[in-house]
């Protein structure tokens, strides 16, 4: 028989720890997102974990600014950034205030709500797909910066919250060198920060950073 997972949310105090003690242990956890249309669900299978001023991948390694500021804010919190001029992603902030850690979602799979995430993910082939990166989950949720300081610890209606569902085993639990971040060493040496379920068909494939070039 499968058991259904928890859908108690998660406590704040889960997100007031270290950035690398709460990125694993995010994995298999149950993103909710309540829409107008309904409800969707993600099964974390992929994150990143930044450590603020201490990173310097970090977008708060250079200290506040009006784009990162959830960031120093409240553990348990959401920070939505836009990149590309395109895409839109999302971190769940960690840590003391001040600390100014997060983690990215990177990708899962969507449990509830698969027809409404196929509307908003018209070009994936298969369902695996659909939250299949950091910007493809923001985009199958309808994540955008309006949701840029939700409380996904909060009591009572909220557009975004965390619940327990099943922890993935730590066991089945692998890291490596996080995504297109420069600096990083493909063999993980640098930060080994990017953390995934292993086998997981949803988990996002890894790309080396590929540095930009300048216009003559």
């Amino acid at each position: 028989m499968i058991v259904p997972p928890d859908r108690t949310p998660l406590p704040r105090d889960f997100f007031d720890r270290p950035v690398l003690e709460v990125a694993p242990d995010l994995l298999g956890r149950t993103l909710l997102r309540t829409t107008p249309d309904g409800p969707i669900a993600v099964r974390v299978t992929e994150v990143e974990a930044y450590d603020g001023p201490n990173d310097p991948g970090s977008h708060a390694y250079r200290g506040p600014t009006p784009r990162n500021e959830v960031m120093f804010g409240p553990p348990g919190h959401v920070y939505v950034y836009f990149t590309y001029g395109m895409w839109f992603c999302m971190n769940l902030v960690c840590g003391p205030v001040g600390t100014a850690s997060a983690v990215l979602l990177r990708a899962g799979e969507i449990i509830e709500g698969v027809d409404l995430a196929r509307k908003r993910r018209l070009s994936a082939r298969y369902d695996r797909e659909l939250a299949k990166g950091p910007a493809r989950l923001a985009t199958a949720l309808g994540v955008d910066r309006a949701l840029d300081g939700t409380d996904a610890c909060a009591a009572g209606e909220t557009p975004l919250r965390m619940l327990s569902g099943t922890p993935v085993p730590s066991d089945q639990v692998r890291n490596g060198a996080r995504t297109g971040v420069a600096g990083e060493g493909g063999d993980g040496a640098v930060h080994p920060w990017r953390y995934w379920a292993a086998g997981d068909p949803t988990v996002s494939p890894y790309r080396a950073h590929v540095p930009r070039r300048r216009s003559s």
